[in-house]
This record gives C-alpha cells, structure tokens and sequence, in this order.
C-alpha cells in the first residue's frame, strides 16, 4: 500500500518542490496551501477549530468514549506522525487505521475529499508549523524509509 500511495502522490510533490527526505506533504507550495486553506476551512475547521487549535480537554476521553478533535497547532501531535500515517488517517479515518476496537469521531473522507485535496490540508496545516516543529516532523519522515 505504501509503494501505491508514494507513485501515486509523487507527480504533485515534485511540483510542489519538496523532496521525498521531507516527506510527500506539499507544505510549500503555495497553490497547495491555498487550496488547503479553503478545505480545511469547509471541512475540518467545525472540529478541529478555525485556528487549528482543536477542541477543549482534547487529551480527555467523553462519557462516550471519545475524545475531542485535537489540534493541528504545534501545540497538538500531529506533527508527531509521519505523512503517510496522517494521509490515511484523513482518508480512512481514525478508527480504521488504529483498530482494535479504538473509538474516534474522526470518520475517512475518502468519499469527500480526493487524494491531492486531502494533501492540500495537510500542506496548509504543516505550513503553519514554526520552522523547529517542520524540521523534526521532517526527520520523522524522514525515518519512514
């Protein structure tokens, strides 16, 4: 699956100019960033927060069971996670991807969002990080090889 997806996404990196060592997230390309704005804004900011600051008590499970949308700031984890793991959490959802019986309001967009739109967020999001929290979220990356 892995193989796939990197063939599948390696036209829109390299004319985003990022290069494999920083992952496949097109961060800067600003075409990208522009259009994950507009995404993130109709798709995921009613959770995860217009500022991408997430929801309050995010590390804190609900009486359901769940716990609330995390942010996506340098403040969050997603940068704790390599891009192919957040590509498919998107695409898949939370639940898919960890199993187990693992319970997650964060439903895949598979049937939303194609794979460059889905890529778009998260080159918005990244785009945000200061330059430290990109370099390490680089090098995990980076150790996905």
């Amino acid at each position: 699956m892995r193989e796939k997806l990197m063939m599948t996404l390696a036209v829109f990196v390299v004319s985003a100019g990022s290069s494999m060592a920083e992952g496949f997230i097109p961060y800067q390309n600003p075409q990208a960033v522009s259009m994950g704005r507009e995404i993130y804004d109709q798709t995921c900011a009613s959770c995860h927060g217009s500022r991408l600051e997430g929801q309050e008590n995010w590390r804190e499970r609900d009486a359901e069971g769940y716990l609330p949308a995390p942010p996506h700031d340098q403040t969050g984890h997603t940068w704790h996670h390599p891009d192919q793991q957040l590509f498919q959490i998107i695409k898949y959802g939370t639940e898919a991807m960890v199993g187990n019986g693992y319970k997650s309001r964060m439903t895949g967009y598979e049937d939303v969002l194609d794979d460059m739109e889905i890529l778009a967020v998260l080159a918005f999001i990244k785009s945000t990080w200061p330059k430290r929290v990109i370099e390490i979220h680089n090098g995990i990356n980076a150790q996905q090889k």
